[in-house]
């Protein structure tokens, strides 16, 4: 095959994949039309989550459980976590919270757990008293000390939305894998965390996880959902294929270790640059372990 003959299957193989990820734009005769994909567009997009590969437990030479958490404010996480208002914008995207809530709600996701140990399961019933919080004003309590019901008025309602998502904690296994013989890395689950509902709108705000989610059963929803690719709009990626290349930058706040997987912060406190300094010595740690299964 020519250079002719090779750059002609490229031009056609990128002009299908960004007709399909225009959704009909080009073609719509009609604003009604655009995202509405042909027969023939249908049968062609059938494309899945890249499955994992089998591993057996006799083939992992070493391993390291790592918690780690994404900031959101650093512009290269910015995907995760707009767009914040859905007002303005077309219903094809979405911010990664706002999938997961969804999903949830719609009985669609349902290993979602209180922890990151995957212990103790919760529902959306359970998820509302942690991500609504009712408050009712002075005046609605007077109505309620004067026998009086609550005007609907007097009672506000603060509920947690994507701009109130401030990072993203993850736990993740680095392992040597002695058949292939390299080091990987596999998501085990994701948290988003904002401060309590409780305490949102006050000066001194804690962060907590508002849920962990077991991450394998949760990569066909997270493939079907696409998240903004910056370089080009024509492109999306999925927010599967976004956190398995790891396309985000992140830092360790935990390891598994012999003291209960105390937290860095446990052990070194009221430092944070020593902090930090501690979660790139972990990371610089495991990064070497691969080098150093070929060093004698």
């Amino acid at each position: 095959m020519n250079w002719k003959s090779l750059i002609c299957v490229i031009s056609v193989v990128l002009f299908s994949t960004a007709t399909f990820a225009q959704a009909n734009l080009l073609n719509a005769k009609f604003p009604e039309e655009v995202g509405v994909k042909t027969m023939e567009q249908i049968k062609a997009d059938n494309d899945a989550p890249l499955p994992y590969g089998y591993v057996d437990d006799r083939d992992i030479l070493w391993s390291k459980t790592t918690w780690e958490r994404i900031d959101l404010d650093e512009r290269i996480n910015f995907p995760l976590y707009y767009p914040v208002d859905t007002i303005g914008i077309g219903s094809d995207r979405r911010s990664l919270y706002d999938v997961l809530v969804k999903n949830i709600k719609d009985g669609l996701l349902t290993d979602i757990y209180v922890d990151s140990y995957f212990t103790d399961r919760r529902n959306f019933n359970d998820l509302e008293a942690t991500l609504v919080k009712v408050d009712t004003t002075d005046l609605g309590y007077e109505q309620l000390n004067a026998g009086e019901q609550v005007s609907p008025e007097y009672i506000n309602r603060r509920k947690i939305t994507s701009a109130d998502i401030q990072e993203y904690w993850i736990k993740g296994l680095w392992y040597f894998d002695k058949r292939q013989g390299e080091l990987k890395y596999r998501l085990i689950g994701l948290a988003p965390v904002a401060p309590d509902v409780n305490f949102i709108d006050s000066e001194h705000q804690d962060l907590v996880p508002l849920f962990w989610v077991w991450f394998p059963s949760a990569r066909e929803i997270l493939h079907e959902a696409k998240a903004f690719n910056g370089a080009n709009s024509a492109r999306p990626i999925s927010f599967d294929q976004l956190l398995n290349a790891r396309r985000f930058n992140a830092y360790i706040y935990k390891e598994e270790n012999v003291y209960g997987d105390r937290k860095i912060e446990d052990y070194i406190q009221d430092n944070a640059m020593f902090q930090l300094l501690e979660a790139q010595r972990i990371k610089e740690r495991l990064r070497d372990r691969e080098q150093d299964m070929w060093s004698y």
